[in-house]
C-alpha cells in the first residue's frame, strides 16, 4: 500500500504511519510476506524430434522469450522465480549427447526475474507454454525446442537400412544394381524419397500438417511392408504405474523394440517407432507420423491399469463410430486420450483445423480392417497369456484415427495386477508377446496382401 505523500517534507501524521508501516513488517513472519515460487522439480527430456525442459513449480510462473540467433542461443526471462539450488540442478542436467541443447546458464535478471540462456546446437523452434495441475504435477512450465529442420521419418527408415548395409558389407552402404540378386524392398521408396522436394516432414505444434500421399492402388504387388508401432506414453507421461513401481512407458517400449527387430528381420517389412526413447509424442502427432512413413498398419503399445488388483489379462481395440463396445472400453479410451493432458500439450497453437480433422478421421474400410488386425492379434496374443475379453473391443481412441491405415491398440496385460507386472518385467515374456505380435501381423497380410504403393510423392 502507497502513501499519498505530497511534495516536500513529510508530515508528522505521515512519519508516524510510516512508523506504523515498519513495524507490521518487522511482525509478520516469512510466510506472510509474499515470495516467489518454489520449483519442486526440473526435468530435461532429449530427443532427435525435440528437446523438452520443465520447471514444476508451487505456483504459476510466466516466460518470456527471445531467440539469439549467431550463435544459436534462447534467452527465457522467467517472472515469479528467484535463483534457487534446483536451478543448478537443471544446468548439471544437459546431456553430453543431447541433439538440440549445447548448455544452460541461469542468472537473476531482477528481482523476482530469472534469466535461463539455452545454447543451443541448431536453431530452434521453440514453444514455451504454462500447464495447470494434473494427475501428480503442479505447475509446469513447458519449454519446447523443435529443430527448425524437423527430421523426416523416412529418412530414418533409410538410415536405418544404411546402417544395416554398411555393418553387413563394409565396402558399400547401397545395393549393387548389377549384381544377380533379388532387388531390395527399400530401394524404391528410397528413390522416391530422393525426387520429393525437401521439406520438415513433421510440423512443430502450430503449423500445417501437408497433405499425405496417395496410399495405394488396385494391383496387388510383393513391395515394402512398414509398420507403424507406436509405445504409449513417454517423458512427462509416465503411463500407469504397476504396484512394484513399474512404469508402463518403460515395458512398452521395450516390447516395441523387441517387436520391431522380430519386423526388421523379414525381408519385405520394415518397422517404424513413433519414439525410440523416453520422451513425450503428442497423440496428433503420432498418427501424423504413421501416415508421413505411409504405414501399412499402426500398432500402439500400452499396459493396462484399474483401481484394484484383481483384473487381468491382454486386450485389443480398434476404433469405433458408433461410441464404444462396452463401458470399461469408453472409460479406457478416455485415459488413453487423457495423456496429452498429463504430457502437456500447447494447446494454444495447435491448429483448430487439424483436431477437428483428427475428430472425422475414421472411415468405414479403415475400420474393418482393423478389427481384421485385431482379431489376428487377439488370438496369437492368447496363446501366450490370459485375454481380458475373447473379443476385439471398439472405442474413440484418439490414436487410432488415421483414415487410411488399419489401427489397432493393444493392452498387453494389466501392471496393475502385481502378477502381471511381474511378467511384464520378465525379458522372457517379453519375446514371448513379441512372438505374438509378430505372428498377428503375418496372420493378418496372409489374408490381407499389400496392395500396390503409389508412386505420386
Amino acid at each position: 500500500m502507497s502513501l499519498p505523500f505530497e511534495k516536500g517534507q513529510p508530515s508528522l501524521l505521515q512519519r508516524r504511519q510510516l512508523l506504523q508501516w515498519g513495524s507490521l513488517v518487522l511482525l509478520l513472519g516469512r510466510s506472510e510476506i509474499a515470495q516467489g515460487a518454489e520449483l519442486v522439480a526440473v526435468r530435461v527430456w532429449p530427443a532427435k524430434d525435440y528437446t523438452r525442459v520443465t520447471l514444476e513449480s508451487d505456483e504459476p510462473i510466466r516466460a518470456r522469450q527471445f531467440i539469439i540467433p549467431d550463435p544459436p542461443r534462447l534467452a527465457i526471462d522467467i517472472t515469479g522465480l528467484d535463483l534457487q539450488p534446483a536451478l543448478k540442478e537443471l544446468v548439471a542436467k544437459v546431456r553430453a549427447d543431447d541433439p538440440n541443447i549445447a548448455g544452460i546458464r541461469v542468472g537473476q535478471n531482477a528481482p523476482g526475474v530469472v534469466r535461463l540462456v539455452i545454447d543451443l546446437k541448431q536453431p530452434v523452434q521453440p514453444q514455451v507454454f504454462s500447464l495447470k495441475p494434473v494427475a501428480p504435477y503442479q505447475h509446469r512450465l513447458v519449454m519446447d525446442l523443435y529443430p527448425s529442420q524437423a527430421p523426416d521419418p523416412l529418412e530414418a527408415l533409410i538410415a536405418e537400412k544404411l546402417q544395416a548395409g554398411t555393418s553387413s558389407n563394409p565396402g558399400s552402404a547401397l545395393p549393387d544394381a548389377s549384381a544377380a540378386t533379388a532387388p531390395d524392398p527399400l530401394g524404391e521408396l528410397m528413390a522416391e524419397h530422393a525426387k520429393r522436394k525437401p521439406l520438415a516432414a513433421l510440423p512443430t505444434p502450430d503449423q500445417a500438417l501437408p497433405a499425405p500421399p496417395a496410399k495405394a492402388t488396385a494391383t496387388k504387388t510383393d513391395r515394402l511392408i512398414i509398420v507403424a508401432l507406436d509405445p504409449g506414453h513417454g517423458g512427462e507421461d509416465p503411463g500407469a504405474i504397476g504396484p512394484g513401481g513399474t512404469r508402463e512407458k518403460d515395458v512398452v517400449l521395450q516390447v516395441a523394440q523387441l517387436l520391431r527387430d522380430r519386423i526388421n528381420q523379414r525381408p519385405h517389412m520394415r518397422a517404424y517407432l513413433t519414439r525410440d526413447g523416453d520422451f513425450f509424442v503428442p497423440l496428433h502427432v503420432r498418427v501424423q507420423k504413421a501416415r508421413r512413413v505411409q504405414a501399412d498398419l499402426f500398432i500402439s503399445i500400452h499396459a493396462d491399469a484399474f483401481y484394484t488388483a484383481r483384473p487381468q489379462g491382454a486386450s485389443v481395440f480398434a476404433l469405433s463410430e458408433r461410441g464404444a463396445s462396452s463401458s470399461a472400453a469408453r472409460w479406457l479410451a478416455d485415459k488413453e486420450n487423457a495423456a496429452d493432458g498429463v504430457g502437456g500439450v500447447n494447446i494454444q497453437v495447435r491448429d483448430k483445423a487439424l483436431r477437428q480433422t483428427l475428430l472425422d478421421m475414421s472411415t468405414t474400410a479403415q475400420i474393418n480392417d482393423s478389427l481384421q488386425l485385431g482379431d489376428a492379434m487377439l488370438g496369437e496374443i492368447g496363446r501366450v497369456g490370459k485375454l481380458h475379453k475373447p473379443r476385439v473391443e471398439q472405442a474413440g481412441f484418439a490414436v487410432l484415427k488415421a483414415p487410411d491405415i488399419p489401427s489397432v491398440l493393444v493392452e498387453t496385460a494389466f501392471i496393475s495386477n502385481p502378477d502381471e507386472e511381474e511378467r511384464l518385467r520378465d525379458t522372457g515374456f517379453q519375446n514371448k508377446l513379441a512372438d505374438a505380435l509378430m505372428r498377428g501381423i503375418e496372420r493378418y497380410f496372409a489374408r490381407n496382401p499389400p496392395l500396390a504403393r503409389s508412386r505420386a510423392i
